[in-house]
């Protein structure tokens, strides 16, 4: 159930009586000022009572949300983009984007998971869950990224990877085996930028990288909330209380060292302000990869493998004698 379900009705409803009134004053000489700045200000008002500090099984619902911008929305913000399709050995997986692109007049691998915005859509694009094809075409374009010596930047926002019997058939796990194998060989800069859900290994089979950007709502995670608590207590009723154990929001995952970078949202999530928050996280991809390019293919490859060996380093301290 989303937490969010009733105050959202109440905040739609308020921008539908400030639109309203926006139109009124505009087609009328009455002064209506006070009237909206008080709607605003109760707006404002509910905004921060409800997203002002919300838990992590909130952020889960605020990185699911139906208008949180999409991995196309970010690939097709960038100068130019040119889509490859196909994974040479079958078909082409709708749920991966993927194509050259300049950013700020610099060349780019881009690859994106992409969701649907409606039934339809969903359907072609299987939710954003990535099936082997889908995986080997990311492989191939990985690799044609590093032959050429272009920069490789990925859009995560995946459930997980595809579940079904088909993909099971056709070697799901050998298929991000070999992702993740080209991208940790890449002898290119390669920024992550985990932009919605990051479920599971269909999320980490994009999340390889040098730098890896988080925004502020989204998840990233080896389970879903709602998985974790089937397995763990055969009740999925039980995911707000797993999705505070997985520690998967970005302040999270920060503190520990899985990612580099949490980059803010607007407040209640990154569907307030989407065409805002498209030009943030493409700012901050930039300024990753201006940073990168310094690194020879060598530095960049001793650099990528010490930053993943130092992920889950644990250490004990001795009991003090006598203690």
């Amino acid at each position: 159930m989303n937490p969010f379900a009733e105050r959202e009705k109440a905040l739609l409803e308020l921008e539908r009586r400030i639109g309203e009134l926006r139109a009124a004053t505009a087609d009328q000489p009455t002064d209506m000022s006070s009237e909206i700045a008080a709607l605003e200000s109760r707006y404002q008002e509910i905004l921060r009572d409800v997203y002002g500090r919300p838990t992590a099984w909130q952020r889960v619902h605020i990185a699911r949300h139906p208008d949180r911008p999409t991995a196309l929305e970010y690939i097709t913000a960038l100068d130019r983009f040119d889509e490859l399709h196909g994974d040479r050995y079958y078909r082409d997986d709708q749920a991966v984007v993927g194509g050259l692109g300049l950013l700020r007049g610099r060349a780019i691998m881009a690859i994106g998971q992409q969701r649907g915005r409606d039934t339809k859509e969903n359907l072609r694009r299987n939710f954003g869950m990535v099936a082997p094809e889908g995986y080997r075409k990311v492989r191939r374009l990985a690799l044609l990224a590093s032959r050429f010596g272009v920069p490789i930047v990925t859009f995560i926002d995946t459930k997980g990877a595809d579940p079904g019997i088909s993909s099971e058939e056709h070697a799901q796990s050998e298929a991000i085996a070999q992702s993740l194998v080209a991208f940790t060989n890449a002898r290119v800069p390669i920024v992550a930028a985990v932009v919605g859900e990051g479920g599971s290994g269909g999320a980490l089979a994009l999340g390889i990288a040098d730098r890896v950007i988080m925004l502020e709502n989204s998840t990233y995670s080896v389970a879903s909330p709602e998985g974790c608590a089937a397995i763990l207590w055969a009740d999925a009723s039980k995911a707000e209380e797993a999705a505070e154990h997985l520690k998967l929001t970005a302040q999270d995952l920060m503190r520990y060292g899985i990612i580099d970078e949490v980059v803010p949202e607007p407040l209640g999530g990154a569907n307030r302000d989407p065409n805002a928050v498209v030009a943030r996280v493409l700012e901050r991809v930039d300024a990753a990869l201006t940073a990168l390019e310094r690194l020879t293919p060598s530095e960049l490859l001793t650099a990528r493998y010490e930053k993943y060996r130092r992920m889950g380093a644990w250490g004990e301290r001795a009991p003090a004698v006598g203690g």
